[in-house]
C-alpha cells in the first residue's frame, strides 16, 4: 500500500521484496489525485525493472519474473540412522521407567509402543511382477 506519505525508499523496497517472492504484485494507493497514482506506477515500474501490468482505480498491477533460486545440496549429507529416546515402563507397578535409546534405520519405523517395526515393501504390481 502507498499511502499519504506518497511512494518512500520503504514502499520501494518492500514492493521489490514482494516481487521477488511473488513475481506478480498488486498494490493499493490511497491518493485521489489520479495523475499522481500514474506517476507513482511509472516510476515503480522504472525504478524496480517491473512491467505494469494493469491500473484500475486505485489499484496498481506490477510483473516481474521471479529470479532463479539456486538450491543448496550438501553432497556429504546422506541419510542415516535416528537415534530416539524411548521410556519403557515396568510391568510392575512401583519402579521407575527405563529410558531406552533406539536406533531407527532409513526402513524401518517406531511404533506407539516403543517397538523398532520394518516399513512394508513397496507394492509393486502384477504386471510388474511377471515380466
Amino acid at each position: 500500500m502507498i499511502g499519504g506519505d506518497g511512494l518512500t525508499a520503504n514502499v520501494k523496497k518492500e514492493t521489490d521484496a514482494a516481487l521477488n517472492a511473488h513475481g506478480l504484485i498488486k498494490i493499493r494507493v490511497f491518493a485521489d489525485d489520479r495523475v499522481q497514482r500514474e506517476a507513482f506506477y511509472k516510476e515503480l515500474a522504472d525504478s524496480l525493472n517491473a512491467a505494469p501490468i494493469q491500473h484500475i482505480g486505485k489499484l496498481l498491477v506490477l510483473w516481474r519474473p521471479m529470479p532463479v533460486k539456486e538450491k543448496t545440496v550438501d553432497e556429504d549429507r546422506m541419510a542415516g540412522p535416528r537415534d530416539f529416546k524411548v521410556l519403557k515402563y515396568s510391568s510392575r507397578g512401583g519402579q521407575r521407567p527405563e529410558v531406552k535409546t533406539l536406533r531407527v534405520l532409513g526402513n524401518q519405523r517406531l511404533t506407539a509402543g516403543g517397538k523398532v517395526k520394518r516399513s512394508k515393501p513397496k507394492q509393486i504390481s502384477v504386471k510388474k511382477r511377471q515380466s
